[in-house]
């Protein structure tokens, strides 16, 4: 069965993408994803932080040259040159991971503030990168930050990327906005080409023992996926960017249901972190089995089957639903609901 789609305006073999992890390390990590089956990879993440700490040194550098090496040096020491090189380490990771599978290979880059990007992601598009996918990573620390200020902001970095590469651009966003669809579609309005749903915020947890904050990282699990799927299904027609389901892939079920939901490519990390690469050709053998045994001819006639109606009241329809799934619970749990 022909399961070739689109994402982005990329034409890839098949809806499942590798999305960004430790996976996608190495060129071998990103060559045992594409030959495992997945239709395209997301490298691992390169954080703001890192490219600031370069510049900072470059910086740095440049006023050791201009001015005496010794006095400067008594005053600025240089830094540790471990990490300087992480941003050619990313582009000569992403250099090679392109001429070495047949499947587009996307890079991502994480940060929070407006400055900083546009650079690298000239550099990245350079360097061959099929897509960038911008990870805003931005939890604001004060208390007093308006929800239309964080909005502003992403609108503001998505702006200033797409105006320096040609190259398609996806905002992976989080579920923690006052209003998703109204960021959805600013960003949609603002020439986004893709939205990835959901980022994975960091959650820690308090060891009572210890008496310590674990801030340790866990693979997700199948019921993550019910909040993407939704806000899917919500989106679905309803914006002209690709739409990408992320978080909590498990089985080819899962897969099915994302596309059910609405979503252009389904993208996994844990699942394939837990039984490795070669896992997505299992995922893709039972989507095409579930596909031929539900009489399907192709992922077309699957993708939006479920989303929510165009032609309804979306707040009454959502709202309708949530009332139907407490009147299911009473009768399963009683009337304590």
């Amino acid at each position: 069965m022909n399961l070739q789609t689109q994402y982005l305006g990329l034409t890839l073999r098949n809806p499942l993408v590798a999305s960004a992890g430790p996976l996608s390390q190495t060129v071998d990590g990103v060559r045992s994803l594409a030959d495992g089956g997945v239709g395209a990879v997301v490298l691992y993440s390169l954080f703001e932080e890192q490219l600031r700490q370069e510049a900072a040194r470059d910086t740095l550098l440049e006023d050791m040259h201009n001015e005496s090496f010794a006095e400067s040096l008594s005053y600025f020491p240089v830094p540790p040159q471990g990490d300087t090189a992480r941003s050619h380490r990313y582009l000569t990771l992403l250099e090679r991971s392109v001429a070495a599978v047949d499947v587009p290979v996307i890079a991502s880059l994480n940060g929070s503030t407006a400055g900083g990007w546009t650079k690298f992601a000239q550099q990245m598009a350079d360097a061959g990168a099929a897509a960038i996918e911008l990870n805003i990573y931005l939890v604001p620390g004060d208390v007093h930050t308006r929800g239309r200020d964080v909005e502003d902001r992403h609108v503001e970095i998505l702006s200033s990327v797409k105006s320096a590469v040609e190259v398609p651009v996806a905002i992976k966003l989080s579920p923690f906005f006052s209003s998703t669809g109204q960021i959805a579609t600013r960003l949609d309005e603002a020439g986004a080409d893709g939205l990835v749903l959901f980022n994975r915020f960091l959650q820690p947890e308090i060891d009572t023992e210890t008496l310590i904050v674990d801030s340790s990282w866990s693979l997700s699990s199948p019921f993550e996926g019910r909040l993407p799927r939704t806000w899917i299904a919500a989106l679905r027609g309803r914006v002209s960017a690709s739409l990408a389901g992320t978080g909590g892939v498990e089985t080819s079920e899962d897969v099915a249901k994302y596309l059910l939901a609405g979503a252009d490519v389904v993208m996994t990390t844990s699942s394939l972190l837990r039984n490795g690469p070669h896992y997505s050709a299992d995922l893709l053998a039972g989507l095409e089995s579930w596909l031929e045994r539900k009489g399907f001819t192709g992922l077309d006639h699957v993708r939006g089957m479920l989303s929510v109606p165009q032609d309804v009241d979306e707040t009454a329809y959502e709202r309708a639903g949530y009332v139907a799934a407490l009147e299911k619970a009473k009768q399963v749990y009683g009337a304590v609901v």
